[in-house]
């Protein structure tokens, strides 16, 4: 590829198209040959999925087709499943080169949960949490239950701001049983679940918002095997390369970096990486690379739209403060900014 005539400087492949992967696309494509791979021709961000199942007009915003943001860059619709020290391969058989390599793959709907009288959340962590209270605020002739294996919920935060997010879920009419599971190859035909303390729930549909295992499968079998740790996650040096590599990034959840895996930190990587990448193709020295430290637990959970809870360094805040600040737009309208498009 050329620009205004001129080579561009290095071919660089980014797998996984999650907002983190999509900025360094960006931040890349005018001045290199920037592939991005992802099954999908869109991304949803993350954190607004939540509200999007709920409120579909929502959802038109949260959802970003990779054409709209990359508009000098390769969009190649598919799953990677090989890597070598040159190139990815894809599951079509095509095969990418690359001078660097940046690995970003990460981890239903409104109609589901419009359909149903009565819905089951397992897990009671900020995903969890959110969905519970949009489903609450927005839907509240629907019952709720929420089950989570902790002894309180968003176990991170502090025990008082913990304790009031329970106390405002059961005021919006959410059942929250604590300290049990749930066994969902043992649901009856007619929606019955049981609990590990065998309490029975009846539910049209459940949701399960606890971790997933990372999508690292697909490097098992690939030159970065020995870069993976016990939990299949990529081990990552101070500028969130890969070990063994100068020229294989990875950002996300895909990372051991010792953290909460949320999508606003994946952003923070995304900005690490790209200043990184853009000083290795320009010879910069080492020293001069941006380093990346592992964030607190730093969060902000939101209860419905005008509340939330947020997990500060200093400590927590509950109630219309950290609502206002998220539950309004979600950022929303800043990543969209992030990415050249317009906010609204």
């Amino acid at each position: 590829m050329a620009v205004g005539g001129a080579e561009k400087d290095k071919r660089v492949v980014v797998v996984g198209g999650g907002i983190a992967g999509g900025i360094i696309a960006k931040s890349l494509q005018s001045q290199n040959e920037v592939t991005l791979i992802d099954p999908k021709e869109y991304f949803e961000i993350p954190w607004a999925q939540l509200r999007s199942m709920v409120e579909p007009s929502f959802a038109e915003r949260t959802l970003i087709k990779h054409s709209e943001y990359l508009t000098d860059a390769a969009i190649i619709q598919s799953h990677a499943t090989k890597v070598s020290n040159r190139e990815v391969q894809t599951a079509d058989g095509r095969k990418f080169p690359y001078d660097y390599l940046v690995v970003a793959t990460g981890h239903p709907n409104y109609e589901k949960i419009k359909a149903s009288n009565s819905i089951l959340i397992i897990g009671g962590g900020p995903t969890g949490v959110e969905l519970a209270g949009e489903i609450a605020v927005d839907f509240p002739e629907k019952k709720v239950t929420l089950v989570h294996k902790g002894s309180r919920l968003i176990e991170f935060i502090g025990q008082k701001a913990s304790t009031k997010t329970f106390n405002w879920l059961i005021k919006k009419k959410v059942e929250v049983i604590l300290g049990q599971t749930v066994n969902l190859e043992s649901v009856s035909e007619g929606g019955v679940y049981v609990t590990s303390g065998g309490e029975r729930i009846n539910a049209d549909c459940h949701f399960v918002c606890v971790g997933k295992p990372v999508a690292s499968s697909w490097l098992h079998d690939s030159i970065l095997k020995s870069s993976l740790d016990k939990k299949g996650q990529l081990i990552v040096d101070e500028n969130l390369r890969v070990k063994g590599y100068n020229n294989i990034f990875a950002i996300g959840d895909i990372t051991n970096v010792p953290e909460l895996k949320l999508g606003f930190l994946a952003e923070k990587h995304a900005g690490v990486v790209a200043k990184n990448l853009k000083l290795s193709i320009n010879g910069a020295p080492e020293k001069k690379f941006a380093v990346y430290k592992a964030s607190p637990p730093i969060a902000m959970v939101s209860l419905g739209r005008k509340e939330g809870v947020a997990q500060l360094p200093f400590g927590t805040l509950f109630g219309c403060l950290p609502g206002k600040i998220k539950s309004k737009d979600l950022f929303v309208g800043k990543t969209r900014k992030t990415l050249g498009l317009k906010s609204a």
